[in-house]
Parts: structure tokens; sequence; C-alpha cells
């Protein structure tokens, strides 16, 4: 007996298909770059990267785990919608993956262009990486399990970064962990092993609206060492540093693009407002 199918599946022309050659074509043409920077460890930082531009994250020195929040520049309360991801696209992402956006908006964010981790597939232990199964380290957990507070932690990193954007703790969501080793073990408890990434490796998006990202480097560094439990001990000599690339692709392959639009539903749940004459029947 096979396993069993894929609940979210593409047909044709529909919306999970992937126009593979175009983003190839985007993914190879000649580009100037128009931003960089280096977020040290342990640290975030946001920026923006306009629609129709690549977004290349880069592990300069070593592995290193990189916690991604993702919105709409102009409009925060559309934002990266990690579990429905999972569902359209897998729970591990690489290359022709995408990200989407978070209801009433739903439509692809970015699209993944390159990723020289692509081929590492699953290994002995049912590892994959760029994980949605999880989420951010965070000092609330950090403080439940070891009765102690640190501020470096994904999602207080995440906090800070955003601060000069407008936004708030309340707009950081759940993340893709770009580099990060996951899976599920015979328990179907999630385990994190070691990042495979080597100092050059690459993930690299395409964003499909005008997008704010930010990203923080997990204070677990490659995660080879256990941050909670018995051997559990400071990672700070495993942690290292990410480098943010933004790329603007030449125009002619981007020819006859256009940002996706947002969702088509055009229902109200099922809810009606009460008409004047409803609302007055009787009162006569």
């Amino acid at each position: 007996m096979g396993r069993p199918e894929a609940a979210y599946r593409a047909s044709e022309g529909g919306a999970l298909d992937v126009d593979r050659a175009f983003y190839d074509r985007v993914a190879s043409a000649e580009r100037e770059r128009v931003d960089a920077f280096e977020v040290p460890i342990r640290s975030g930082q946001a920026w923006e990267v306009p629609r129709g531009h690549l977004c290349r994250l880069v592990t300069v020195e070593g592995p290193q785990v990189g916690d991604l929040n993702l919105w709409n520049r102009h409009d925060p309360r559309e934002r990266l919608w990690a579990s429905r991801t999972r569902q359209l696209q897998r729970a591990h992402v690489s290359t022709y993956d995408r990200l989407w956006s978070t209801l009433p908006f739903l439509r692809p964010m970015v699209t993944v262009t390159s990723d020289t981790l692509a081929d590492y597939g699953t290994d002995a232990e049912g590892g994959r990486v760029h994980d949605l199964l999880g989420t951010r380290c965070d000092p609330y957990v950090n403080r439940m399990l070891t009765g102690e507070d640190f501020d470096h932690h994904c999602h207080s990193n995440l906090v800070r970064a955003v601060l000069p954007y407008g936004l708030t703790e309340f707009d950081v969501h759940d993340v893709l962990n770009v580099f990060q080793c996951t899976g599920l073990n015979d328990e179907d408890r999630y385990f994190m092993k070691s990042s495979p990434a080597r100092p050059g490796d690459h993930f690299e998006f395409f964003a499909e609206i005008d997008l704010l990202c930010a990203l923080s480097t997990c204070p677990g560094g490659d995660l080879s060492v256990p941050l909670w439990g018995p051997d559990a001990r400071d990672p700070v000599d495993v942690c290292h540093p990410i480098r943010v690339e933004v790329h603007r692709p030449d125009p002619e392959p981007l020819k006859g693009w256009s940002p996706p639009p947002t969702a088509q539903y055009a229902g109200a749940h099922g809810l009606r407002a009460q008409t004047w004459a409803e609302k007055t029947a009787g009162t006569d």
C-alpha cells in the first residue's frame, strides 16, 4: 500500500503551480547588490526588500541558524503564516517553495530561488533543513525550563529588531528557521540537530511583494550544543554571524510579472447585516 498523497496538491496553472523557468531566469540574471550587512551573533536586524528583488542569507564563517520573520511592508497585519505554508508547501522548504501570508490575504510573500543545501534531503535520523516545524526560542520558555532570564533568545532579538519600524512583541510571529536541521522522532517529538551549513552556503528568495524582514542569529548557534537538559551549556563558541544581501535583478526576465493578488474569497463568512426593513418591522 502506497503512502498517502499530500492533502494540498498543485494543478497545472493553479495557485500552487510554480513557474520554475521564470524563477530560474530571475535567479540567473545579472543583478545589482543594493544592500548588504551582517547580523552579529545573538542579535537581530530588520530590513526592507522591495518587490521584484532577491534576498540572500549567507553563512559567512560557519553554520548558524537564523530565525526569519516576514511582513507586508505596508500592512504588517499581513505576515508569514508558518502553519499554512507547511500544508501548502512542506515542513522544510527549499528551491521553488513559497512562504504564504496570513488570512485574509493568503498569497505567496516569497518564492525560494536558490538553496545550496537543497540536496541535503533527509538524513539517517530523519532530519531536514530550513524548518517550519518549530518556532523561535524565547525567554518565557527558557525561564520555565531553567528558572533563569536570558534576553538574547530569537524572540527578544526580533522584538528589538522591529521596534524602529513601529512594530512590537505582538507582531513577532512563528518563523522560518533558516539553516536549521530538525525532524520528528519515533515518539513524534520535535528534535534539532547540528546545522549542516558551511561557510558560503546560502538561502535566497524572491520578494513577491514589498517586504519587511527580520532575522535573529539564534543564541544556540549551529545547535550542536543542547540548550536545555543535563548536557546543556553556553554554546557561544558555536555562534556565527549571518550575512544579508539584497539584489535588484536585471529587469528583462521580470517583464510580464506582477505581485500576486490577495485571496479572492468574496463571501462574508455566512454573516449578513440586518436590513433597515427587518430592523424596523413591527414598530409601527
